[in-house]
Formats: structure tokens, C-alpha cells, sequence
């Protein structure tokens, strides 16, 4: 089992940087791919699911979506065990609430690639 905390959301104006932490325990063997996702509270598709942000897997290598590259960046500390993701030049459009997911066998945008996902912490940007 793996237990998965966030932190880091709040409140900034566009143009704003966040950082985004999740803290793993339990069995750190489900820690060694991670990633990152959101949810808007509100869609305009039905039923969309969690769009995967960011991901980084045991050999360093990363996905990115489309929308966040060049803003956004995952890093891990293995040591701490812990997940970032540090996000800068913030839009409107990355409101959501951001989740934290691990065990994972590559790095992936795919929700059902992961086994253990945290409570989420949530991230509003103003315009």
C-alpha cells in the first residue's frame, strides 16, 4: 500500500507560479513512477476524466500534456520520497483540482496506468 499527501495549491493571479508537493508512504516501491493530474470542477465534455499533467518514472524519463510543456516541471526527491510539480506562468485554464498518482509502469497520461492516487489539492488562478 501507498499512502499519498498534496500540497502546495492556493490561490495566485495569471502569470503566477505554484508548487505542488506529494508526499509518499508506506511501500516505496509504488513510488518509483509517479504523476500528476487534474480535474476541473467544471468541463465542457461530460464524463471527462482526470487529464494527465505530468509524469516521471524510474529512469528520469517524463510525459508532459500539450498545455503545460515549457511551464511546468515534475521533479522527484527520492531520498524524501516525495513528488513536485512546479508550475509556472499559470492561466486561467490550469484551475482544477490536482491530483497525485504512483505506481505506475512508465511514465503515462493514463489514469487507469496508476494504483494509488492522493485526496488532491486545489489550484485556482485569476485573471
Amino acid at each position: 500500500q501507498v499512502q499519498l499527501v498534496e500540497s502546495g495549491g492556493g490561490s495566485v493571479q495569471a502569470g503566477g507560479s505554484l508548487r505542488l508537493s506529494c508526499a509518499g508512504s508506506g511501500d516505496t516501491r509504488g513510488t518509483v513512477c509517479m504523476g500528476w493530474f487534474r480535474q476541473a470542477r467544471f468541463h465542457q465534455t461530460p464524463g471527462k476524466e482526470r487529464e494527465g499533467v505530468a509524469s516521471i518514472d524510474s529512469d528520469g524519463s517524463t510525459y508532459y500534456a500539450d498545455s503545460v510543456k515549457g511551464r511546468f516541471t515534475i521533479s522527484k526527491d527520492n531520498a524524501k520520497n516525495t513528488l513536485y510539480l512546479q508550475m509556472n506562468s499559470l492561466k486561467p485554464e490550469d484551475t482544477a483540482m490536482y491530483y497525485c498518482a504512483a505506481d505506475c509502469p512508465r511514465a503515462s497520461k493514463n489514469e487507469g496506468d496508476y494504483n494509488y492516487w492522493g485526496q488532491g489539492t486545489q489550484v485556482t488562478v485569476s485573471s
